[in-house]
């Protein structure tokens, strides 16, 4: 999966930023693959897995309160 085309209102350089730090506190690793051009793959960590109900949980929350902010500008 390409994350810069994936993940949207992102740059190249935040999503850099970002991955850096989230591999930093080991939540992903960093594989440089020997291909032409050259790849890197990002991988969860099973520290990184922990965190998979949590960041679940907030993004349900943001959903169901986007939703809300809909219908109370559509009242």
């Amino acid at each position: 999966m390409d994350l810069l085309r994936e993940v949207e209102g992102i740059g190249a350089k935040m999503l850099s930023k970002e991955l850096q730090d989230m591999e930093m506190n080991h939540l992903v690793t960093r594989t440089v693959k020997n291909t032409k051009p050259i790849t890197v793959e990002y991988d969860i960590t099973e520290y990184g897995q922990t965190l998979e109900d949590i960041v679940q949980a907030i993004a349900n929350w943001g959903y169901v309160y986007r939703k809300s902010l809909h219908e109370s500008k559509a009242d």
